[in-house]
């Protein structure tokens, strides 16, 4: 044995009859320090056994430790363990329970019941609570507030527009859980993945349009267009996301060529007026003209149909006279005599003479008052003929 020696046994040899543990072989008393051993004993493997037992008799009623007591024992102890099954989803928040570390079901906020553990566990994410990714620049602070001082990360703002111009684009995508199963395995980084989507996302909408565009009216269909190619993305990845809103917080030319830029736009906008003001006149000048030609073309016709009026008037009349004239010539002549001579000196100051009596009890005229009418005339033009 391997605590015997030469004399064998306990009580042999030098042993002075001490057991294996120091104490004497004759099984006196523990706590007396009998022997010269000294010091703690420690406890046997009967002795834990017995103890053992008594604290097992103590739980069971009466002290039974017989096959009832223990199978009291065991559906008492089952049905401590099923009664850790029960958990609450809170009013926010979507239960995700995995059985055996898989998908089991999406339960509704509420007091529900699940397997216990390790057969069943929960998840309880808050799928009510916006959250907010920034997109080119970052909030400094906690709490990202209107008029927050921020920092820009142009990285992510600058892009290329499509007529191959740059923009600096600041903006924020707002996001809700939709699907829990889906946001918790589906994407390992929801956060990081929407905000790769978006800058992806609003490249793409940007390289379809003019940076003029951009600039003024076109903030509006670049925000809708941007959430709903994310939202196309993120559904192909089963992602269980919904973007709420993309809001466009800054669109403007890099900072280094604002100022060209600007100076740009001031002579596109001159462009413009000139262009504008070019139509208006044009648009004013060529209905005038057009009606000019009107009222000349209208001018010319009447003139046409007046000369040919006229022209078959006398050539009528001229027939008319002919045929007269040919009846009786002599009265014809000295009817056409008078009449021309009666037209020539209508209107001017005649002096008759009776030539037949020879002059004869008339008295000479002169019209001296028409002379001196006439004289100063006829000075006032000699000066001009020797000029």
């Amino acid at each position: 044995m391997p605590w015997s020696n030469q004399g064998g046994g306990w009580q042999g040899g030098g042993g002075g009859g001490r057991g294996p543990w120091g104490q004497g072989s004759g099984g006196g008393n523990r706590g007396s320090g009998g022997g010269n051993g000294g010091g703690p004993i420690p406890p046997s493997l009967e002795d834990i056994l017995r103890k053992g037992q008594d604290r097992f008799r103590g739980m069971l009623p009466g002290g039974d430790v017989s096959g009832r007591g223990i199978l009291l024992l065991i559906l008492v102890a089952v049905a401590i363990w099923l009664g850790t099954g029960f958990y609450r989803v809170d009013t926010d928040e979507q239960g995700v329970v995995l059985r055996f570390g898989k998908v089991h079901a999406v339960t509704e906020p509420g007091l529900r019941y699940r397997l216990p553990w390790p057969v069943d566990s929960v998840l309880t994410p808050k799928v009510t609570s916006v959250n907010r990714e920034e997109i080119g620049f970052r909030s400094l602070g906690d709490s990202p507030t209107r008029g927050a001082q921020t920092r820009d990360v142009p990285e992510e703002s600058l892009m290329l527009t499509g007529d191959e111009n740059i923009v600096d684009i600041d903006f924020t995508v707002l996001w809700q859980v939709k699907d829990a199963g889906q946001y918790l395995f589906n994407v390992v980084d929801p956060s990081r993945t929407i905000k790769q989507i978006a800058e992806s996302a609003i490249r793409e909408v940007v390289g379809k349009n003019n940076i003029q565009f951009i600039l003024t009216e076109g903030r509006t269909k670049i925000a809708d267009d941007t959430r709903r190619v994310m939202q196309a993305v993120l559904d192909s990845y089963s992602a269980g996301v919904v973007i709420t809103q993309v809001a466009l917080q800054r669109t403007e030319p890099p900072a280094s060529v604002i100022d060209a830029f600007r100076d740009v736009q001031a002579a596109q906008a001159d462009r413009e007026r000139a262009q504008n003001e070019a139509e208006a006149y044009r648009n004013d000048i060529i209905p005038r003209a057009r009606g000019e030609v009107q009222r000349l073309l209208q001018q010319a016709e009447a003139y046409k149909q007046e000369t040919i009026a006229n022209a078959q008037g006398d050539a009528s009349r001229f027939t008319q006279v002919y045929n007269e004239y040919r009846q009786a010539k002599d009265v014809t002549t000295k009817r056409m005599y008078l009449e021309t001579m009666e037209q020539i000196m209508r209107g001017t100051n005649k002096v008759i003479v009776d030539s037949q009596n020879g002059g004869q009890g008339v008295v000479p005229y002169l019209p001296l008052t028409e002379l001196q009418k006439q004289l100063p005339r006829t000075n006032n033009a000699q000066p001009q003929q020797q000029r």
